[in-house]
């Protein structure tokens, strides 16, 4: 299994570059990685994009809401929780995936800025999706979007947030989910399975970030065996169907393995794809042909769930 020629011309220069955030603060590493974050020139242009905010108990937090260039009267919708560890990333870093996502699977994109760790631990970022998905459903006219094709779906972190928002909606009473997308997500805090002792060292994202992760998010080791916190955990049965986003040289590649089989073995559609040659992150880096073929499988399976009958 080989790296994806172009990741493997980058990947020195992409694994110096990562930022030490096992040595900082929460809020030193926001402020380093947004100050990465280079605009896109030309962003891809999209039918609208507003902005809302939700209200919770504790305060409130603002979502972007993507149409599509060319969009149904009722559309379906995709609720998305950018990755980031749970501590960094926003709205403006996943900007352009989110564009890509409403164009290329037709649905409308409401896009997260759930509140971020150390600040609001676990389950905060979780509690505040699920808020997110139930909020879309509430607001389904106004939005264009149709209540019952409504998808959860996010990237690392965000994956993490979307196995718990369907495992909420589920347990909750609603919203009645028709789809999840999970793009290489954080799932469980085991930091000794085979993928992280070869690609967690000198493949981008590195163990030592993942498990600062963790310690930002969920502190007390005994709460990360709640299914809100490692959803392999939970009883998977009667979940939507799922596609799941694997990257072969990424640490995070065994659990989201065991995620989809633990599906599967619960009854589950799953729809794993799988990308050998990438690394943690891929999708996010639009530069890359394997992250453009990943966007387009993606939304084209993200697509499928979403107008089959079972979705109707």
């Amino acid at each position: 299994m080989n790296l994806d020629p172009q990741i493997a011309e980058l990947i020195t220069a992409l694994d110096a570059g990562f930022p030490p955030v096992h040595t900082m603060t929460g809020a030193q590493a926001r402020a380093t990685i947004r100050s990465r974050l280079v605009p896109a020139v030309d962003p891809e242009s999209v039918g609208t994009i507003t902005e809302a905010s939700v209200s919770v108990p504790e305060g409130r937090f603002a979502v972007r809401i993507y149409h599509p260039l060319t969009a149904a009267t009722a559309a379906p919708a995709v609720v998305y929780a950018h990755g980031g560890g749970f501590v960094f990333c926003d709205l403006d870093s996943h900007d352009g995936l989110c564009r890509d996502l409403a164009n290329r699977s037709q649905a409308v994109v409401v896009s997260v800025a759930y509140r971020l760790a150390p600040e609001h631990r676990w389950p905060t970022a979780a509690e505040d999706l699920y808020a997110a998905v139930s909020w879309t459903a509430r607001h389904a006219e106004s939005l264009g979007v149709d209540p019952g094709r409504i998808a959860v779906g996010g990237d690392s972190a965000g994956g993490n947030l979307a196995t718990v928002a369907a495992l909420m909606a589920r347990d909750r009473g609603g919203p009645s989910l028709a789809a999840q997308l999970l793009i290489y997500p954080v799932i469980a805090a085991d930091f000794d399975t085979p993928s992280h002792r070869a690609f967690g060292q000198g493949y981008y994202n590195p163990t030592t970030a993942l498990q600062w992760y963790w310690d930002q998010y969920v502190p007390r080791v005994a709460d990360r065996r709640h299914p809100h916190a490692s959803p392999l955990v939970a009883d998977l049965e009667g979940l939507p169907p799922a596609v799941v986003v694997l990257a072969g040289h990424d640490p995070l590649h065994d659990e989201g393995l065991a995620y989809a089989d633990a599906l599967r073995g619960a009854g589950v559609d799953v729809t794993q794809l799988s990308y050998p040659g990438g690394v943690h992150g891929f999708v996010t880096m639009p530069m890359l042909d394997l992250a453009q073929r990943a966007r387009a499988d993606v939304s084209r399976e993200v697509a499928r769930l979403l107008t089959s009958p079972a979705a109707l």
